[in-house]
């Protein structure tokens, strides 16, 4: 009778337990390691970028991520009611009572999907690729880095919205927070609400590197923190509103961000659309929505003459609360200087009628100086007729001079002999 068949499955038991006890401790590792990871830590701390909205108390969601996937059918919507489906398109207005820039028969083609270069250096904001649209049909304008026009300025992308049949454009603008883009997800942070790839703090801007092409090596003021529903991967709608686009409506917080004082695209990206429109290969009816350059590696220099008194506000508030721990702590000095200046205020009050005493003398003799001044003006001259006379006995006098030294030892003995006369007179 053989054995094998009854402990045939009794090693693979043995064996299955065995790597079961020695597994298990180095996936507790892991996941300790895991949550201790400061990157992990801080993605569940709150987001430093939901600064990039502007406040307002009446939206209570407005913190809370946009679900912007690619799906053609509207979201469902909030407690806000703000992503509820239009009930009649001919009066939904994606503008928000702002007109578009121009418009077009046709809905542009979907985003394309695209890599983001490294970002060039400190204080460069991401500006993401769109649609333009031109005599020739819809171009694409490739995402380029920018260099922020002041400290403090954020970008709010530009977007197509469908309103009375046509697709209208909403060029976008720099401003203090992130203002309403349709909703679109253009990714690297761009979501469809606010801005997930940084936030400006100590005087820089931070750089979220899970949405952002950074260098870490040469950049430092750096974080990591994730973000959902990025862009990666596949097409996204690139419109709002009407069929096949995005029923996303405005929130509050982007609205009170358009209200603020903001500057429209500097003179640098109006020439980068322009130069896209001069590409034949970057229009959709030849690279059927798939352009040959949709991005670029070489970014933009910032106008210096825009203006930013938000950001000015900004930055001058936040200087105060810095200045406000050294005012709180001058304030005990200056409350014991306050006893020495009221000891020396008498002192003060005792000199004034000396003061008072020395002015009437001091207006007395204002007259005779004003006496005074004629006559040596009228000195002057005289001073200056015999300036020459004493340049010209100068040289006589320094020729005289040693004649004179020889001479003072005869009279030094000449001296003794006159006392002694004067002493003996003659009879």
């Amino acid at each position: 009778m053989s054995y094998l068949p009854r402990f045939g499955l009794s090693p693979l038991f043995a064996m299955a337990v065995v790597l079961c006890a020695t597994g298990c401790p180095l996936h507790q590792d892991q996941v300790a390691a895991a949550s201790t990871n400061p990157a992990v830590a801080q993605d569940q701390a709150t987001d430093p970028s939901a600064a990039n909205l502007a406040p307002d108390p009446t939206d209570s969601n407005a913190q809370a991520p946009v679900d912007n996937n690619a799906q053609q059918s509207a979201p469902p919507p909030d407690a806000g009611g703000n992503y509820s489906q239009p009930s009649d398109q001919s009066t939904y207005d994606p503008g928000n009572g702002e007109q578009p820039e121009y418009t077009a028969d046709q809905p542009p083609p979907p985003l394309p999907d695209y890599e983001q270069p490294q970002a060039p250096g400190d204080g460069y904001m991401w500006t993401p690729g769109y649609w333009a649209y031109g005599q020739d049909g819809y171009y694409w304008v490739p995402g380029v880095w920018v260099q922020a026009p002041y400290e403090g300025a954020l970008w709010t992308p530009g977007y197509w919205g469908y309103h009375n049949n046509r697709y209208g454009f909403y060029r976008g603008y720099w401003g203090p927070h992130i203002g309403y883009y349709g909703g679109i997800n253009y990714g690297f942070g761009y979501i469809g609400f606010g801005y997930q790839g940084g936030y400006w703090g100590g005087g820089h801007f931070n750089y979220n590197r899970s949405v952002n092409n950074i260098n870490i090596s040469l950049m430092h003021n750096v974080y990591n923190r994730s973000v959902s529903n990025n862009y990666g991967g596949g097409a996204r709608v690139s419109f709002n509103g009407g069929r096949g686009g995005l029923q996303v409506r405005a929130r509050p917080a982007e609205l009170a961000a358009r209200r603020e004082t903001h500057a429209a695209p500097m003179g640098a990206q109006m020439q980068h659309e322009h130069a896209a429109s001069t590409n034949r290969a970057q229009y959709a009816n030849v690279n059927h929505g798939r352009p040959a350059s949709a991005a670029i590696r070489e970014p933009l220099a910032a106008d210096r003459n825009v203006r930013a008194p938000a950001a000015s506000q900004m930055h001058n508030q936040a200087q105060q609360r810095q200045a406000a721990p050294q005012q709180r702590q001058a304030a005990p000095q200056q409350r014991q200087a306050a006893p020495q200046q009221r000891q020396a205020a008498p002192q003060q009050r005792q000199a004034a009628p000396q003061q008072r005493e020395a002015a009437p003398q001091q207006r007395q003799a204002a007259p005779q100086q004003r006496q005074a001044a004629p006559q040596q003006r009228e000195a002057a001259p005289q001073q200056r007729q015999a300036a020459p006379q004493q340049r010209q006995a100068a040289p006589q006098q320094r020729q005289a001079a040693p004649q004179q030294r020889q001479a003072a030892p005869q009279q030094h003995q000449a001296a003794p002999q006159q006392h002694k006369a004067e002493e003996h007179p003659k009879q």
